[in-house]
């Protein structure tokens, strides 16, 4: 519990230095609650699962700071930003495909339907996305053939009906986050954009970890 507590209290201090404009705050507690949750998913049983979700909140963190790194001190820090949550998000298709890789058909049109509309939605601004099109297609991809696996793991024989449902969840809030980044960016910024996004997706963050937590209920 001392890792959530950790988790729960340096959160709330990022969200005061966002409150305050503090770049300084920001960036010296940004990662801490998924730092805090790599340690917490050490008390998991050592399995295949584990393994790559730890690996995945390991390439989310990285993501999470490039993206709060001011642009002045970081060319094309969105992409490599983007670029490390992808491979996060790859990390976590290995883990959950780990448990079963049944087709899920619903769950498959469901996730592409959350990926295509968030790529619409991103692309229909007068300008677009530009020459970022082909890198945030490619992720929008990869992030809904994330929750695709995710919600592939419902109902199966073998594993914990918490252990999925977290994992569903979580892997469904790391989509709506990814969205309102998109939306904040590229289509109409918005005030509360910076506290909507980053609690939906340490929410997230929190679920795919809690399913390997869960996983040997």
């Amino acid at each position: 519990m001392r890792w959530l507590l950790l988790a729960l209290i340096t959160g709330l201090i990022f969200i005061y230095g966002l409150y305050i404009d503090s770049t300084t705050l920001r960036l010296l507690t940004k990662g801490l609650p998924v730092i805090a949750l790599i340690f917490w998913l050490g008390a998991a049983p050592a399995s295949t699962y584990r393994r790559w979700i730890s690996l995945g909140l390991l390439f989310g963190l990285g993501g999470d700071i490039l993206l709060d790194i001011p642009q002045e001190h970081l060319a094309n820090q969105f992409v490599f930003g983007l670029g490390s949550f992808l491979i996060g998000h790859l990390a976590y298709i290995r883990a959950f495909t780990s448990d079963t890789r049944r087709l899920a058909p619903v769950g498959l049109l469901f996730a592409l339907l959350c990926g295509g509309g968030m790529l619409g939605m991103l692309n229909s601004s007068p300008d677009g996305l530009g020459p970022l099109f082909l890198p945030v297609a490619v992720y929008a991809l990869v992030i809904s053939c994330m929750l695709w696996r995710a919600i592939a793991r419902l109902g199966v024989r073998g594993i914990p009906r918490d252990s999925a449902l977290l994992a569903a969840a979580g892997a469904l809030l790391f989509v709506i986050s990814d969205s309102l980044i998109g939306v904040n960016r590229f289509v109409q910024p918005f005030d509360e954009a910076k506290y909507a996004i980053i609690i939906t997706y340490w929410l997230g963050q929190f679920g795919i970890a809690a399913s390997a937590m869960r996983r040997n209920s």
